[in-house]
């Protein structure tokens, strides 16, 4: 069969004055190109001399393998458009909810925010810093030690009681078991989503009071009337 695509080529090329290699998407065979070298394999056959049978047969036979896999290919293209237009009505929904995910960076406007630790295994101490530019401006002690996910609301004053300054903190963990042994830690947030930004992927990112979050890094979504403040003292 390869005369044949030979001969179409060179065809080809005659008419349009372009080489079929001329870029990468013109080199890559597709249904209509296979069909097209079928046909003309029929009709340049010797009558006398026909084509193996057998051959034709799995020809035909790759000519339908082809047109599954196109099909296929398709109709997962459809699935990943489909899923990614899911994700995003699902992040609009999000809208005026309260999120949880995991970040150790938060912006400080003034108001009261939801921090939080998430531990690995059970704990005796948790020490959560909030630091700004470097320097540790308050400590919080957390209450609860079992695995898993725990929040307080920092009032955002200080030891002394004065309001600390708004900016861009940063939230470092510190959790021992009752050996004195580090507890795995990850730093946690909880904010209310405010808008929707949908370019990207997954969904788009989120805004909310305490910052921009991609919409697969959330952990949780919550109404924020069943919510339970727990403030915990700052040192």
């Amino acid at each position: 069969m390869s005369s044949y695509i030979d001969a179409l080529n060179q065809t080809t090329t005659t008419a349009t004055g372009k080489s079929t290699a001329s870029s990468s998407k013109e080199s890559v065979m597709g249904k209509d190109d296979f069909l097209k070298l079928l046909v003309a394999q029929l009709q340049n056959q010797d009558p006398l001399s026909p084509d193996d049978p057998t051959a034709f047969t799995a020809q035909l036979a790759q000519f339908s393998s082809l047109e599954q896999l196109t099909s296929l290919n398709t109709s997962m293209n459809n699935l990943v458009t489909s899923n990614a237009n899911s994700d995003r009505f699902s992040t609009l929904t999000t809208i005026g909810k309260n999120v949880a995910y995991s970040s150790k960076d938060f912006t400080f406007t003034g108001d009261a925010v939801e921090l939080g630790y998430q531990l690995d295994s059970k704990a005796a101490n948790v020490t959560m810093s909030l630091q700004q530019n470097g320097v540790t401006l308050a400590r919080i002690q957390g209450t609860e030690f079992a695995a898993g996910n725990h929040f307080i609301t920092w009032d955002g004053k200080l030891a002394n009681g004065s309001k600390a300054p708004v900016g861009d903190y940063k939230i470092v963990i510190e959790a021992k078991d009752t050996t004195g042994n580090s507890v795995a830690t990850a730093p946690l947030q909880r904010s209310e989503v405010t808008g929707v930004d949908l370019q990207g992927e997954y969904g788009g990112t989120l805004i909310t009071k305490m910052g921009d979050i991609a919409f697969t890094s959330i952990l949780g979504v919550f109404d924020p009337e069943t919510l339970i403040p727990q403030t915990t003292a700052t040192e």
